[in-house]
């Protein structure tokens, strides 16, 4: 079977992100040697690349170099790496196994798993303040500006804030809620990852609208496909634990909405992605082919 352009292009973007994290990362000795394994092995570990891809794709619209758009997209791939380190932990979601892998906890220990994510969260906006980025410096300060938004308490550590109040006891999340925290805690990184490119392509403003909105759709049909996947998926396909949500009794769009109206949703939901994005004609192929795959895939 010959393979698709999007696959193609998401092997390739892989490759390429696997590549600059291992230059970017390397191996070290003396006390800082323990923490460079573990940093290494939460992000050179696989996983989709899904953010990092965001960024390369949309960089491409505006031809920005390739080199410049990698660092980017590594730096967004370091915070999203540290996210999940920092989740599995026994104080959060309590997880033995991603991407098929023990957790990083569980391959090292709890503090160096904390240092790990720490270290990869500062690293990611070492790597966008460098001139090597971009050699306008207004264009580094938004992007760093832009990807500490997404992070922070307002983004995805809110949005984890958010996760955690769910699983009380006593929690009320309807789907108002519940998307509110999704769109902090997953689509926040994804909806920054696709304007990063933006920014280094100094793109128009309604370019940068069309990307965001892109973005906002993509990463609510990302999560509402995870939480279909925790009901319906495998292990064997997925790389982690399922079925976790009923079991702690947490509020999720598939909790609310039942599978086939959350399935329904996320369909609206990519048909808008698509549309977004109509203005870049056949340069956003890969994006709109991407936001097909979100809803489709097994892991």
């Amino acid at each position: 079977m010959t393979e698709s352009p999007l696959h193609a292009a998401l092997a390739a973007a892989a490759a390429d992100v696997e590549k600059s994290l291992d230059r970017l990362l390397p191996a070290a000795i003396g006390p800082e040697g323990r923490l460079m394994e573990a940093m290494r092995y939460a992000s050179l570990s696989g996983g989709k690349r899904l953010r990092p891809f965001l960024v390369l794709e949309s960089a491409g619209i505006f031809d920005v170099k390739r080199v410049c758009a990698l660092r980017a997209a590594t730096a967004v791939e370091c915070v999203h790496c540290y996210s999940l380190v920092h989740d599995d932990l026994p104080a959060m979601d309590d997880d033995d196994l991603r991407r098929g892998k023990p957790t990083v906890h569980k391959a090292f220990d709890e503090a160096t798993a904390v240092l790990a994510g720490d270290a990869l969260l500062t690293y990611a906006f070492e790597l966008l303040a460098a001139p090597d980025t971009h050699d306008d410096p207004r264009v580094r300060l938004e992007l760093v500006a832009v990807l500490a938004q997404a992070s922070g308490p307002h983004g995805m550590v809110g949005g984890q804030m958010a996760d955690l109040a769910a699983e009380a006891p006593d929690a009320e999340f309807d789907l108002g809620a519940v998307t509110r925290m999704q769109k902090m805690k997953t689509g926040a990184l994804i909806q920054a990852a696709a304007e990063v490119g933006a920014i280094l392509g100094k793109a128009s403003p309604e370019a940068r609208a069309a990307l965001r909105g892109y973005a906002h759709d993509l990463g609510l049909a990302f999560q509402i496909t995870d939480d279909l996947l925790d009901v319906e998926g495998r292990v064997e396909d997925t790389g982690k634990a399922v079925a976790k949500d009923a079991a702690r009794g947490k509020a999720t769009f598939v909790s609310i909405l039942g599978v086939e109206r959350a399935r329904a949703q996320a369909e609206r939901l990519i048909d808008q992605a698509i549309r977004h994005i109509a203005m870049f004609g056949s340069r956003a192929d890969n994006l709109s082919a991407l936001a097909r795959y979100v809803i489709e895939r097994k892991s």
